[in-house]
């Protein structure tokens, strides 16, 4: 997978609209290429972070791979689902940058049948961290067959998690990374959570996997206007892989496609410990 790191993929031609003298507008997708990317990143002094993983567990992953996993649930174990590609890919770009001296990614999951849309779980045990994205992807193979899915999914109590994790890092700079079917059942709550997660120096990437549709996450991306910068970022999951050369490279760039502006903004904010 390290020709992640090099080859080019060729971003949407869609622009997203653009305020140049507002923290809170969107951001554009500007970038072609993961060096491009990395080098902005660098530009910022980006030069580590901390990361957090979540994990869509609602009932509806059993239905939304009709169209783009060949009918299985989203979660199926007997070939490479799309959970596990994510984890994979995002893993070799992100991993790099995790600034815990142990490798420690706080992994959860929700919409499960005992949490449902109310809380959170971790993919280990309650004593026990993710230590780096390979223990992430074996937490995951080892915790799914167990789990009857439910739900329906809020992404608002896994936000509010990561701000908290942000917060007693003494607001040390965190990348929460979504991976769901995108069937959000309370847009409201969600939506807070977004809004109020731009307080702090948290970037949000949500991963949809799935049939779609992806409304619901395009507004999230683009269209909250009470926040204080753009703090979501959106990736169609099944459209980059299924329509990119090299979906890999386009995957990883398209989810770190916004760090360098939202980093840049958070240093503006000085929402960072110093």
């Amino acid at each position: 997978m390290s020709e992640v790191v090099n080859d080019v993929y060729n971003a949407s031609s869609a622009a997203k609209d653009d305020d140049s003298n507002a923290e809170s507008s969107a951001n554009k997708d500007r970038f072609t290429s993961l060096d491009g990317v990395r080098a902005a990143i660098k530009a910022e002094g980006l030069e580590s972070c901390r990361l957090i993983f979540g994990i869509d567990y609602a009932m509806s992953n059993l239905t939304q791979g009709k169209n783009t996993f060949g009918g299985k649930n989203l979660h199926d174990l007997e070939s490479l689902n799309p959970y596990q590609e994510v984890i994979c890919i995002l893993g070799e770009v992100l991993e790099p940058l995790n600034s815990d001296t142990h490798g420690i990614i706080p992994a959860f999951g929700f919409g499960d049948s005992i949490i449902q849309d109310k809380g959170i779980f971790k993919l280990k045990t309650e004593e026990v961290e993710c230590s780096g994205f390979m223990d992430v992807l074996e937490a995951y193979e080892k915790i799914t067959p167990k789990i009857k899915l439910s739900g329906p999914s809020n992404f608002a109590p896994l936000i509010e998690k990561a701000v908290e994790i942000v917060k007693r890092s003494g607001n040390m700079y965190h990348i929460l990374v979504i991976v769901a079917n995108g069937q959000v059942s309370n847009e409201e709550e969600t939506r807070k959570a977004i809004e109020n997660a731009s307080d702090y120096p948290l970037s949000i990437i949500m991963i949809g996997v799935g049939d779609g549709p992806w409304d619901m996450m395009d507004k999230f991306d683009d269209l909250l206007q009470q926040r204080r910068f753009d703090n979501f970022q959106f990736v169609n999951f099944h459209k980059i892989m299924s329509t990119s050369k090299n979906p890999q490279a386009a995957l990883a760039l398209s989810a770190l496609m916004e760090i360098p502006d939202q980093y840049k903004s958070i240093k503006n904010l000085s929402l960072m410990k110093k």
